[in-house]
Formats: C-alpha cells, sequence, structure tokens
C-alpha cells in the first residue's frame, strides 16, 4: 500500500522525482463521493448542511476550501482551516467503502509506476487533495504501492499547483539528498492546471488526456509531453528521461 515511511535511498545524479496527480490521472471515482466528503465535514464544522460546492477540476483543496465556505456565507474562511482539514480526512475515510465499490484504476496507472520504480525514481503525489485524503483514495483502490507519501505536495501546501511541486521537491531534497532541480522532477497529471503547476515550478510536465481535458487543450497549456493515457507512457516518456 501507499506509505509515509519509504526508505531514503542513494541518490544518484540521474535520479528522478516523479509526481503524480491522483483524480483523473492515477484513478476516477465518482458516484458523487466528493460532494459527501465535502457535505460531511462541512456540516461537521459549521453545524449546517452544504450548499454550493466550488469547482474541483484541478484545483487544490485550500481553493476549493476557501471558495465553498464563502458560496455558503462564511465569510473568514481562515479560521475554519484546521478543523475542516480534519473533518475532510474523517469523512473521506467514512467514504472509503465506496470509493471502493465504484472507484477504478485507470489504464497504464499500475505499469506507469511500476516502469519508474524499476528505474529507482523517487515516486510520491502532487495532487489538489490534501493528504489523508490522497491517501485513502489510493488505499481504497490498491495502488500507489511504493510512493513516498512523506515527500509530496499537497492541497493544504497552497492554492497555487506550483507551490505543491515546489514543496514537494523540497521534501524530497531533505529526505534524498539530492535536488531534483528542473526536469529531474516530472510532474503527470491530467489538467491545465498540473501543466502551469509544473512548468511554473521548472519541472518536466507530462499531461494525460485521461480527464476532461482534451490533448489539444493539455498542448496548448504548455505541457512538455501529452499522452491520451498512461498506457502510453513508458514509451513516450523513456527517452525524454533518460531511460
Amino acid at each position: 500500500m501507499p506509505t509515509d515511511n519509504a526508505a531514503p535511498g542513494e541518490a544518484a545524479s540521474g535520479r528522478h522525482l516523479i509526481l503524480w496527480d491522483v483524480d483523473h490521472t492515477l484513478v476516477s471515482i465518482g458516484g458523487g463521493v466528493s460532494r459527501a466528503i465535502y457535505a460531511q465535514a462541512f456540516e461537521s464544522v459549521t453545524g449546517r448542511p452544504l450548499g454550493p460546492l466550488a469547482d474541483m477540476s484541478g484545483r487544490t483543496e485550500q481553493a476549493i476550501m476557501v471558495e465553498t465556505l464563502r458560496l455558503n456565507g462564511v465569510h473568514e474562511p481562515e479560521a475554519l482551516f484546521d478543523g475542516f482539514y480534519a473533518a475532510l480526512a474523517r469523512a473521506a475515510e467514512q467514504q472509503a467503502g465506496r470509493m471502493r465499490e465504484i472507484g477504478v484504476v485507470l489504464p497504464g496507472a499500475r505499469e506507469a509506476l511500476r516502469s519508474c520504480a524499476t528505474h529507482n525514481a523517487v515516486q510520491s503525489a502532487v495532487t489538489g487533495n490534501i493528504r489523508p485524503i490522497a491517501l485513502t483514495k489510493l488505499t481504497a483502490l490498491a495502488v500507489g504501492d511504493g510512493l513516498d507519501f512523506a515527500v509530496g505536495g499537497y492541497g493544504d501546501d497552497g492554492s497555487d499547483r506550483a507551490d505543491l511541486v515546489r514543496r514537494a521537491r523540497e521534501r524530497a531534497a531533505a529526505k534524498y539528498g539530492h535536488d531534483f532541480v528542473g526536469t529531474r522532477t516530472v510532474v503527470v497529471g491530467d489538467t491545465p492546471h498540473d501543466v502551469r503547476g509544473a512548468r511554473d515550478a521548472g519541472a518536466l510536465a507530462v499531461a494525460v488526456a485521461s480527464g476532461s481535458s482534451t490533448v489539444e487543450e493539455l498542448s496548448r497549456a504548455g505541457a512538455h509531453i501529452v499522452l491520451a493515457g498512461l498506457r502510453d507512457f513508458t514509451g513516450h516518456c523513456g527517452a525524454a528521461l533518460g531511460w
């Protein structure tokens, strides 16, 4: 299962840090699960039912939470951050059974993860989810073995996805003794937000048209590599990564 405690390895100069987005890149979990998590957390924190929910596509938990609270009449959302994050984590855990029931691992995801592992890459997540939600999703669907979640970038690290990438690089450098500078950090995601976050942080942007964004839209966003799906990952990314 995914871990927070992967042991540091020897950091070779050519080693890569591969940062995976979660939703619509590795897994897809529909069925109203995201709204159910937010509805439960919102009622737990505010004592009233959730009304409008902010657009979630490609955004960080912090940005979604702030907008959702304001849409529901909370004028100082920052005061509720800690309690809301904890409530989201609890709600996600309670939705784990539903995630297993309706969620799917996207085609090629397991193979792409294994390919990176065979090349001694450090793998983690850069996701709009907070870490407990990302862990719950990947654990529920039994995907993500070998991802070191201790060095990822998460939705409570900021509203700008580039900040998530930078934070993940800093954590990985501290743990593994290697800076993963420039395109030694690789971000794999399915939205233009992922692409812009990667590019703004100086990372290699690998975009996968497995969500709602098309190949053309991801190309226009500036992705260095655009894939139709993760089945194409090893063949198309190998040369760029020196594999």
